[in-house]
């Protein structure tokens, strides 16, 4: 089912009352509320359970309206904007009066962006103001990438639900702190660092952590229930079959390179050998191991470029602290 303009039109009134809407982009669903409005932004936190302190992404319609939410757009950043919006890339700037710090987590930063689909895109026109939406799901579980599963992780949390079909790219946005002269990757997603690269003329630092606060980046995060635990490609059948062994319900993540080997595991996901696919499918791969009753789940890291370095980064969030057997 796709959105209605009568839908769309019940959302942007459901914002306007202060209420929550799950609505699709082109990464994953967001849990919605009026950007401008502490008591629903609060209403987030409430329903997904994510601590205030942990800042929420603000979505608005154009980046012609960017000056509307920040304080100041350096050289930068606009050229990013122009060459990604809409799209999946997150720039943090400097908070605008008409962001409050709710939406923040207290920082006088903010993160802003694009989306990239034609039900955000006309939900923010009909609504005309700014959204703030991190991904409609508990904290630090698996992202929903359709709207079945906002309903299912939400349920009466979320006051209506636009469903806009599966989400195309199927990880987060790329967070980008654009505050300082050079910019660097808080957060890998969508757009890539290759992007980024082609688009600056110069190379961009991953920092493996950074002082500013941005979603995503607990511990543990995008987690299944069952445990995650990351190994070598080469060894990936060799420790799931022990794992089952040992009296584990074994998920296997089968990459590519051994889609013809056969494995002895409660149940065997045979990744695509295309990244982008891979990243349309990951948090769909999570959820069914899920369903099918899996307590551990075996998986190796992809190669990290383009879209794998998301990938990794959210695997190793999955994961979190207890990725060893």
């Amino acid at each position: 089912m796709t959105a209605t303009t009568s839908d769309i039109e019940k959302a942007a009134e459901v914002l306007r009352a202060g209420g929550l809407v799950g609505l699709p982009t082109e990464t994953v669903y967001g849990l919605g509320a009026n950007a401008e409005d502490p008591a629903a932004v609060a209403r987030i936190f409430q329903a997904k359970g994510r601590p205030p302190t942990h800042p929420l992404i603000v979505h608005i319609a154009s980046a012609e309206h960017l000056d509307d939410w920040v304080e100041e757009v350096p050289v930068t950043a606009r050229l990013l904007a122009e060459h990604f919006w809409p799209g999946p890339l997150t720039l943090v700037l400097r908070r605008g009066r008409r962001v409050p710090l709710e939406a923040t987590g207290g920082l006088e930063t903010v993160a802003v962006r694009v989306p990239d689909h034609p039900v955000a895109l006309a939900l923010l026109s009909a609504f005309g103001g700014g959204v703030t939406a991190p991904s409609a799901n508990r904290f630090g579980s698996v992202s929903p990438t359709t709207a079945a599963h906002v309903r299912a992780e939400l349920g009466d949390a979320v006051d209506f639900v636009l469903d806009g079909g599966p989400c195309e790219v199927g990880v987060e946005s790329t967070i980008v702190d654009a505050t300082g002269g050079t910019p660097t990757i808080l957060r890998p997603g969508g757009v890539t660092r290759e992007d980024l690269e082609t688009v600056l003329g110069h190379p961009v630092v991953v920092p493996a952590t950074s002082g500013v606060r941005v979603p995503g980046q607990h511990p543990s995060h995008y987690a299944p229930r069952a445990r995650v635990v990351l190994v070598e490609p080469q060894k990936v059948i060799a420790e799931a079959e022990l794992a089952q062994e040992q009296g584990h319900q074994v998920g296997v993540f089968l990459p590519a390179s051994l889609a013809d080997a056969s494995v002895n595991a409660h149940a065997v996901v045979a990744l695509p050998d295309s990244v982008d696919a891979y990243a349309y499918g990951l948090y769909g791969f999570l959820r069914g191991l899920d369903q099918r009753g899996c307590d551990l789940i075996i998986a190796s890291l992809p190669v990290e470029e383009g879209l794998g370095l998301a990938i990794a980064n959210r695997l190793r969030r999955a994961a979190g602290p207890r990725h060893h057997l």
